[in-house]
């Protein structure tokens, strides 16, 4: 004999993103494009004058990404210096200390192989595209964030770790036994 309420035989599935239809299309598409213009690139030249553009695209990016860590790491040590000489942050400006996420973001599509992602990262290198992009996407995430409504980030993993794979809803409380309860003397040896 069973309690509670009968599970459903079949639960219905949330509907799909359309992130998460057209993504692998979307990757797939710009793969072959890459692709098919080395191709064209190698069959106008040579395939050496390919390798080289791949391999200078690997160099340049390298010292891009190397360039805007140590950036970063140069603004966090001077923040934390200024937090530790009691230096309001407000009074201390920096003018250069955004875009090091940007600027590593180019350096990775250098890195990778091919001609558009090459583009794509030598465009992320330009202070315009970087604020433009930059302003977008704090839009975005304010968007988001509004749309959120009240509650923490903490409230959010809370609930996004209550659901099982399954979609069901696992209800539940922590209980916590007092450390009285347990024994403060060392155990005895075990003995044969």
């Amino acid at each position: 004999m069973t309690t509670g309420a009968q599970t459903p035989r079949s639960p219905a599935r949330p509907p799909r993103s359309r992130l998460r239809t057209f993504l692998p299309l979307g990757v797939a598409a710009w793969l072959v494009l890459e692709i098919w213009l080395l191709v064209m690139v190698a069959g106008a030249t040579s395939g050496f004058v390919v390798f080289l553009l791949l391999v200078a695209g690997v160099v340049l990016g390298s010292v891009v990404i190397k360039a805007a860590g140590r950036r970063a790491f140069r603004n966090l040590t001077e923040t934390l210096n200024q937090q530790q000489s009691g230096i309001p942050p407000e009074a201390a400006a920096r003018p250069n200390s955004e875009g090091n996420g940007l600027m590593m973001l180019g350096g990775l599509l250098l890195i990778l192989p091919g001609l558009i992602s090459d583009a794509l990262g030598l465009l992320m290198l330009l202070p315009p595209v970087q604020k433009a992009v930059s302003r977008y996407a704090q839009r975005t995430v304010e968007r988001k964030l509004r749309d959120a409504g009240p509650g923490t980030l903490g409230d959010a993993f809370r609930q996004a770790r209550m659901h099982r794979p399954d979609g069901k809803v696992v209800q539940g409380e922590v209980i916590r036994d007092d450390p009285d309860d347990f024994p403060q003397d060392p155990r005895p040896p075990l003995t044969r």
